[in-house]
């Protein structure tokens, strides 16, 4: 009988970058990006770890993107916070359990990219669920920042691609990114990029900004994984345009022109 099952293995990893998380607290100020960024790569690591039974190939490299993409926004997030318990121990919470969550996602992904599996579905949702998640927590940090646009341009396909990539990815789980797969990423990124540009200019609080971006995502990812689906229909393109529409208005209204 082995001391760590998988499942352990999850549970001890999800403890573990939580307690880093925690520790982020201690550090002085001109160490906390180094230190987000050793916690973030600790988790992809973890991934990899826990995961290495089941992720071969080119799973073994996708399902560990979003733990570390995840782990530096909830840092990031983490980081803008007042420092005071009220806002310590409900991020920390969110994290240990978001991160348990993910890495049984990514189990899920990788066991579905070698045989069907019947929860390959429900991993889906939970999947997309996060990626927004993730998206918001860095978007919303690097819009803090108040970056020239060129910046917020180059952050945003960053951030966005690897997401996007890993996305779409999970849609049929093959053994090598094929030339549609990564086009259609850099596309959405690329689009994700300008939208960033235009918000620039914008008079938009952080939060409204952060959250039109994860919509727009959420729009362009919803798509992609529809059509890589074979399941892009005129509903589908209606339901999701119907969304985007419904969040820009709402930027446009809660905008302060004056």
């Amino acid at each position: 009988m082995k001391l760590l099952t998988k499942r352990r293995k999850f549970v001890l990893s999800a403890i573990l970058l939580s307690l880093g998380l925690y520790l982020l607290e201690v550090i002085d100020f001109e160490w906390k990006y180094q230190a987000i960024t050793v916690l973030s790569l600790t988790a992809g690591l973890l991934t990899f770890w826990s995961l290495r039974e089941a992720a071969t190939g080119l799973a073994s490299l996708m399902t560990c993107i979003l733990p570390v993409f995840f782990t530096a926004g909830v840092s990031l997030f983490y980081f803008l916070l007042p420092s005071s318990l009220l806002t310590i121990v409900p991020v920390i919470l969110v994290y240990l359990v978001g991160m348990y969550a993910l890495l049984l996602t990514e189990n899920i992904f990788s066991v579905a990219a070698i045989r069907t599996i019947n929860l390959f579905r429900s991993a889906s949702a939970v999947g997309f669920f996060l990626s927004l998640i993730t998206s918001f927590f860095l978007f919303n940090a690097f819009l803090s920042l108040k970056l020239p646009f060129y910046y917020n341009f180059l952050a945003t396909g960053l951030i966005s691609f690897p997401i996007n990539l890993a996305g779409l990815w999970t849609v049929k789980l093959e053994e090598k990114l094929n030339r549609d797969l990564i086009s259609s990423s850099l596309l959405f990124s690329l689009f994700l990029a300008e939208i960033s540009v235009i918000l620039s200019f914008w008079p938009v609080t952080v939060t409204v900004g952060s959250l039109f971006l994860t919509t727009c995502l959420y729009v362009f990812l919803g798509l992609g994984q529809a059509y890589f689906n074979e399941r892009l229909f005129q509903k589908t393109i209606v339901e999701y345009l119907s969304v985007a529409l419904i969040v820009f208005l709402t930027l446009i209204i809660y905008t302060p022109w004056g």
